[in-house]
C-alpha cells in the first residue's frame, strides 16, 4: 500500500476496534476494486457522450480511499496526489495515441481550493505514462457542489457548463477527474468534446460507484 496513505491512514480496524490492525490483505480488498463501465451500461444508464468509464476502485465500498480522497481534494494535502495516481493505473485505459484532459474547475472554485485536483492527477499521469496532457476544455460558469444532487439535478446544474478551450483537438481524448458517481461531469464534457469533432472520450477516476 502506498507509503503516505499509512501516514495519513494509519492501520487501524475499519469496525471501530480500537488496538485491532488490519492486514495487508484486509487493506487491500478495502481499497482496490477496480470498476470499468462500458458504452452499453453507460447509454443504459442515460450517458449519451462518454464511451467508457475506468476506475481504481469502487467508491462506496472503500471507507478508507473515501476518507482519503476527501483529504487530499478538500484539506488540499496534494502529497497523496501520487497515490491517487497508482490506484488509477491499477485499472488503466487503452493510453495509445490519445491524450490526458483533466475536468476543468470554474476560476471561483478554483481561487477558494487553490489547485485543480484533476490537473494535478492528469500531470503527474502523463509524467509516469509519458503522453500529453492537455486543458482543452473550460468550464463556462460555476455548477456548484455536485454530491448532495439527484442525477437529474446534476445534468440539469450541468448542461453546457463547458466548452473546447483548444484547437489541438485529437481524436481519442481520456477525461481524467478524481470521482466518478452519476458520471454526468464526465458525460457533460464528452459532449463538449465530441460537438467539437472528437470521436471517443473516455474517463478515467481514482473511485467510481
Amino acid at each position: 500500500m502506498p507509503e503516505a496513505l499509512d501516514l495519513f491512514f494509519p492501520r487501524k480496524s475499519l469496525s471501530g476496534k480500537t488496538g485491532k490492525w488490519i492486514t495487508e490483505h484486509e487493506k487491500k480488498r478495502l481499497m482496490f476494486k477496480p470498476v470499468t463501465e462500458a458504452e452499453d451500461r453507460l447509454r443504459e444508464r442515460g450517458l449519451d457522450f462518454i464511451d467508457a468509464i475506468y476506475a481504481g476502485s469502487s467508491y462506496e465500498r472503500s471507507p478508507l480511499l473515501h476518507k482519503a480522497i476527501h483529504t487530499f481534494k478538500y484539506k488540499r494535502i496534494r502529497i497523496l496526489a501520487k497515490d491517487m495516481t497508482e490506484i488509477m493505473l491499477k485499472n488503466s485505459p487503452n493510453l495509445g495515441h490519445t491524450v490526458l484532459c483533466p475536468v476543468p474547475l470554474h476560476w471561483s472554485r478554483l481561487f477558494s481550493r487553490g489547485f485543480n485536483q484533476s490537473k494535478l492527477l492528469s500531470e503527474l499521469l502523463a509524467q509516469k505514462c509519458r503522453i500529453h496532457s492537455m486543458n482543452l476544455l473550460k468550464r463556462t460558469r460555476p455548477t456548484g457542489h455536485q454530491m448532495k444532487r439527484k442525477k437529474s439535478e446534476r445534468l440539469t446544474a450541468l448542461k453546457g457548463a463547458f466548452r473546447v478551450n483548444s484547437k489541438l483537438l485529437h481524436s481519442h481524448v481520456i477525461l481524467i477527474d478524481d470521482l466518478s458517481t452519476t458520471g454526468a461531469t464526465l458525460d457533460e464534457c464528452a459532449k463538449a468534446l465530441k460537438d467539437a469533432g472528437v470521436e471517443r472520450v473516455e474517463g478515467w477516476v481514482i473511485a467510481h460507484g
